[in-house]
């Protein structure tokens, strides 16, 4: 169901424009999976392992799946994987690489050891059990905003702890938990030429279009969104040589301070729904043919 806050940015053209998590381009069926009304998730949902291929990503980040899969390991020197049970910390290699260097980035932060990482993919990627629209193509990562500050968390800790609540006013703005270091992790991860956009609250790239100065192109790939207010959600480009990826349009020009500033102020300021705004339209599960024709492969691989 959508937020009333949401229908009411849908109605005025707002939320399209915010980078969520868009339709969706037409899957390329092939005769491996057209006509197969198999729900993806429960397939999915259930392979312990990544498959022996080439690692490659396919399909788009909300409707693909994920070849070669490497996971990454549960501790590092600068890095701890988070609610282990979900077996979502695995990704392509290069994303492996990303929060490798991320990590290392982040421990020489005040206060930070390195990070926390939260869900990436599945083994396989394609549609999750529960939550995540997207992470479906082992290139989008979840990074906690609590700053790791112990690298020896427990597997139990690791199930039972949350990270931290950065917003206050419901988003518009940030609370005391917000420090100089998080925008510096956000500048750093948002600067990597790998990484295509970065989902925050709006107050948090309110905060950062209000303090940071010198080159602000880094800016324009933090896109606000609902419901990252304890974790960012880096998505990657396509990786290079993966032609059967499907990319995201790159954000709008500009720094989307504006932009920002004006969810900051419907948050505050609830706009009323437009009642001729059409009704979106009623979600359905995801199944095989929908996705890549390549998929069926990656699921059936050993």
């Amino acid at each position: 169901m959508i937020r009333p806050l949401a229908a009411a940015l849908l109605g005025l053209g707002l939320l399209a424009a915010c980078d969520s998590e868009p339709a969706a381009p037409r899957a390329v069926v092939s005769s491996q999976n057209a006509g197969d009304t198999r729900v993806a998730k429960q397939l999915f949902g259930h392979v312990p392992t990544g498959s022996a291929q080439r690692p490659e990503s396919i399909g788009f980040y909300s409707k693909g799946c994920q070849a070669g899969g490497a996971q990454l390991a549960e501790t590092g020197p600068t890095w701890q994987a988070m609610r282990l049970s979900r077996n979502r910390n695995w990704a392509q290699p290069e994303t492996i690489g990303f929060v490798q260097d991320l990590s290392r980035k982040a421990a020489a932060l005040p206060g930070w050891n390195g990070l926390y990482v939260g869900d990436m993919s599945q083994p396989r990627g394609g549609p999750m059990l529960t939550g995540h629209a997207s992470h479906q193509t082992g290139i989008d990562i979840d990074i906690w905003l609590r700053p790791a500050d112990r690298l020896t968390l427990s597997v139990a800790e690791r199930e039972s702890i949350s990270s931290t609540n950065m917003q206050a006013r419901g988003g518009a703005y940030t609370n005391g938990n917000w420090t100089p270091a998080h925008e510096a992790l956000l500048k750093a991860a948002a600067s990597d030429p790998r990484t295509a956009r970065i989902f925050i609250f709006p107050g948090a790239k309110v905060a950062m279009c209000d303090s940071a100065t010198g080159d602000r192109s880094w800016l324009g790939k933090i896109r606000p969104w609902y419901g990252h207010n304890t974790h960012f959600h880096v998505r990657l480009n396509c990786l290079r040589g993966d032609t059967n990826c499907t990319p995201q349009d790159p954000p709008p020009p500009g720094d989307g301070c504006d932009q920002a500033r004006e969810w900051q102020r419907n948050i505050l300021n609830p706009p009323a729904p437009d009642p001729d705004a059409p009704k979106p339209a009623p979600k359905r599960e995801i199944t095989m043919a929908d996705l890549p024709g390549q998929c069926a492969s990656v699921l059936t691989s050993e």
